[in-house]
């Protein structure tokens, strides 16, 4: 019975998924920009420091997703943290930034910040220095050794961080439920009320198959577009 898939365009379900599709690309985008200055340092400048630094950022992670982010609610609610400290010093308000595409956003890239920044580190320690060093002494600029050296032979850690963090980030749930509330609904959302307060397993799973085929599809053409064997 495919009735369920028919639903997925009569019912809309498709706008939840074009707005999860492009909140984790966007997150991608700028985890991408973001962690190439930090995964640099971590691999030709910091030395030794970087593994105090690798350790800083693992430890996050043994703290619960949903607390960390139910933290960052109580610092952006409307009378939270940054509010209460505001009218304490400034005597303003504060205008809280929740239940947006924006600071799902930013809890896309605050939570798979790790998943970008350690392979992106690992393909960029991959750039001989030698091969840096030679194309400086040929006259080459800082961003022509940018585009031309380090970012082709970086690929494959942006392609391995880029497809971690986008593939989690489209499924993500807790994002869009802690900081979006009802106000953005993901396709995450729309999956798990249909296998439990809607009880409505056949849609559940149409909404899962298709989420699955999507991303998928997106990281073997991803894939396939970088010859990881050449590099």
């Amino acid at each position: 019975d495919f009735s369920a898939y028919s639903l997925f365009f009569s019912q809309g379900y498709y706008k939840s998924l074009l707005r999860s599709l492009g909140m984790a690309f966007t997150a991608t985008v700028i985890l991408v920009v973001v962690c190439w200055p930090l995964a640099y340092a971590m691999a030709k400048v910091f030395g030794r420091f970087s593994t105090v630094l690798t350790v800083a950022v693992v430890m996050s992670l043994f703290v619960s997703e949903n607390i960390r982010l139910f933290g960052w609610v109580l610092t952006l609610m409307k009378g939270g943290l940054i509010e209460g400290h505001m009218r304490a010093w400034f005597g303003v308000g504060f205008e809280s930034p929740l239940y947006s595409v924006p600071i799902i956003i930013f809890g896309l890239v605050y939570v798979y910040l790790p998943f970008m920044l350690f392979p992106l580190a690992q393909g960029i320690s991959m750039v001989p220095d030698d091969t840096r060093q030679a194309a400086y002494d040929l006259g080459a600029s800082r961003w022509q050794v940018l585009w031309h050296i380090e970012v082709p032979l970086a690929a494959p850690g942006i392609v391995v961080g880029s497809l971690l963090t986008f593939v989690l980030a489209a499924g993500a749930l807790a994002e869009s439920k802690i900081l979006g509330g009802q106000a953005v609904i993901a396709i995450a959302d729309d999956v798990e009320t249909a296998f439990t307060f809607g009880q409505n397993w056949p849609l559940g799973s149409a909404l899962s198959l298709i989420l699955i085929v999507i991303i998928g599809g997106l990281a073997l053409f991803g894939v396939s577009k970088v010859d990881l064997d050449s590099i």
